[in-house]
C-alpha cells in the first residue's frame, strides 16, 4: 500500500504564500458476513481509499475530495479546492490546527491477527454463532441475523501549518438478532461481541446476551402509570451519554444550541458524577492517538464531582469561543471536514454492579432498551420522553417484564438525581462506554 503520510506530506507542501492547506489520506478495508438458517446468507468485502484537501486563504475555505490515492489527481483536487475557496463565505474563526506541544500517547490499536484471519475463519464464527443461538434455549424461534464483521484502516493528516501525524486501527465483531416466543408472544433480543481482533471475541458470551435479552421479557405487559425510581440498562446508558456528547459541544453551546450554554463552573449534577471524554484510552473503540485535524488526543473532564467543568473543541470552535481546542476533532472520512465530538466519553464508575444497584433501588424499573430518542429528546430544552421496555424492580430484585411504557423527565432533572453509577463499565461501539446508572423520580406513562 502507498505510504499515506508521504502523500499528504506532498500534497500540503504545495502550499502558496499566504494560504494553509490540509491534507487528509486514508485507506479503509472491511468485511461482513451474515449468517442465516445455517447457510451464508451474504459475505462482502470492501476496500476505499481517498484524499481530502482544505485550502484555507483569506478567511475563507475551501474542501474537495477524490477516491483515490493517485496524486495525479490529487494535484487536481488541491487547484479544485482553491477555486471553491474563492466561493467562500468569509469566517474570521476559520484557520487549520496548529501544533500546541501536547505529545501523542504511544497506542495499540492495530492487531496483526486480523489481517492474516482467513475469510473460511470469519465465516464459521458466524455460522458457530448462529448455531449456540438455536441450541441455546428452546423459546428461540428464530435467529434473524448472526453476523461477523471487521475492519481497518490508516489515515495521515499533514498541514502547511506544521501538523504531520498518521493513526491506524483494527475493530471486528459478532453480534445476532433474535425473536424469542411462547404461545402468541414474541420479543426481540440482540447481543453481541466486540474486539480489536478475533482473539477479543467470545461467541458465547454474544449468543447468551441475545438469548437472555429476549427471552427475559417474554410476558411483557403495559404496567400501570407511575413516578418511580429507574436503572439504565449499560446500554441505554450509552445512548444518554452520547444525547450529552452532542450538549457539550464547544460549537453547539457558543451557538445557544445547547442545554449548557452559560453554564460552564455550575454544578449541574449529583457529587457522584464525573464525565470524561479519554481517546487515549485503549478500551475504547474511539480510542486514537490523534484528532482529525492531527492534534494528538488527550484526556478531557466534561464534568468533575457533579460541577462542569469543560467542553470539547476543535479548532473552528475554539477560536468561536476564544479559547483552545482540546483535540476533539471528528470526521467522517476524507470526504468530508472536521466537526468536533467525542470519541471515549464515560462517567467514572461508581462501586455497585447491576444487581446490587438494583438491590438499592427496592422498587422501580430497568430499563433494557428505549426508543425514538431523535424524537423524543431536545439538546436545546433537555426535555427527555422515549419510548422503554424492561423489569420492573421489586423489593430489589427484577420481577416482571413491561414493555410499551414511556419514560420522561429532563436531562437537567436525571443528572441532579443519579442515585449510583455502576462499576460495570462496558466499551460499546459508541462514542461513549455503558454503565449501569441508577435515576430517581422518572414519570412512567403505562396504562
Amino acid at each position: 500500500m502507498p505510504d499515506l503520510l508521504a502523500i499528504a506530506e506532498r500534497i500540503a507542501g504545495a502550499a502558496r504564500p499566504g494560504e494553509e492547506v490540509e491534507a487528509y489520506v486514508s485507506w479503509h478495508r472491511d468485511t461482513d458476513v451474515r449468517a442465516y438458517d445455517g447457510e451464508v446468507e451474504s459475505l462482502s468485502s470492501a476496500e476505499s481509499a481517498g484524499i481530502g484537501v482544505r485550502v484555507v486563504v483569506g478567511g475563507r475555505q475551501g474542501f474537495a475530495y477524490v477516491g483515490n490515492l493517485d496524486e495525479r489527481l490529487a494535484r487536481e483536487v488541491l487547484d479544485e479546492a482553491r477555486d471553491n475557496a474563492g466561493f467562500a463565505t468569509p469566517d474570521e474563526h476559520v484557520g487549520l490546527a496548529r501544533p500546541d506541544g501536547v505529545g501523542a500517547k504511544p497506542l495499540e490499536l492495530w492487531d496483526d491477527g486480523l489481517s492474516a484471519f482467513p475469510t473460511e475463519a470469519k465465516v464459521e464464527l458466524a455460522l458457530d454463532l448462529e448455531r449456540r443461538v438455536r441450541a441455546g434455549d428452546p423459546r428461540i424461534r428464530q435467529v434473524v441475523s448472526a453476523d461477523y464483521g471487521d475492519a481497518m484502516g490508516e489515515s495521515a493528516i499533514v498541514t502547511s501549518t506544521g501538523i504531520s501525524a498518521s493513526s491506524r486501527r483494527t475493530t471486528c465483531y459478532l453480534a445476532a438478532d433474535v425473536v424469542a416466543g411462547e404461545g402468541d408472544d414474541t420479543q426481540t433480543g440482540d447481543g453481541y461481541t466486540i474486539g480489536r481482533g478475533p482473539e477479543g471475541l467470545d461467541v458465547e458470551s454474544a449468543a447468551r446476551d441475545a438469548i437472555e435479552r429476549a427471552t427475559r421479557l417474554l410476558g411483557a405487559k403495559k404496567p400501570a402509570s407511575a413516578r418511580l425510581d429507574v436503572v439504565l440498562d449499560r446500554r441505554v446508558t450509552a445512548t444518554l451519554l452520547a444525547i450529552l456528547a452532542g450538549t457539550l459541544s464547544g460549537e453547539e453551546v457558543a451557538k445557544g444550541r445547547s442545554l449548557f450554554t452559560g453554564r460552564a463552573g455550575e454544578e449541574v449534577a449529583v457529587a457522584g458524577v464525573t464525565l470524561v471524554d479519554d481517546p487515549t484510552n485503549e478500551l475504547a473503540f474511539g480510542a486514537s492517538t490523534h484528532d482529525a485535524e492531527g492534534l494528538a488526543c488527550r484526556g478531557n473532564s466534561l464534568v468533575e464531582g457533579g460541577r462542569l467543568v469543560g467542553f470539547l473543541y476543535d479548532t473552528y470552535s475554539a477560536r468561536l469561543a476564544g479559547t483552545s481546542s482540546t483535540a476533539s476533532a471528528v470526521r467522517g472520512g476524507f470526504k468530508s471536514t472536521p466537526g468536533v465530538g467525542a470519541r471515549a466519553l464515560s462517567l467514572v464508575p461508581g462501586e455497585l454492579d447491576q444487581a446490587e444497584i438494583v438491590a438499592l433501588v427496592g422498587n422501580g424499573l430497568l430499563v433494557q432498551g428505549i426508543s425514538g430518542v431523535h424524537s423524543g429528546v431536545n439538546a436545546v430544552s433537555g426535555d427527555f420522553s422515549v419510548g422503554a421496555q424492561g423489569l420492573m424492580i421489586r423489593d430489589g430484585a427484577l420481577a416482571e417484564p413491561v414493555r410499551e411504557v414511556t419514560i420522561a423527565s429532563t436531562i437537567q432533572r436525571m443528572l441532579q438525581h443519579v442515585i449510583a453509577v455502576g462499576s460495570d463499565v462496558e466499551w460499546l461501539p459508541s462514542v461513549a462506554a455503558g454503565v449501569s446508572l441508577a435515576i430517581a423520580d422518572l414519570a412512567m406513562s403505562g396504562t
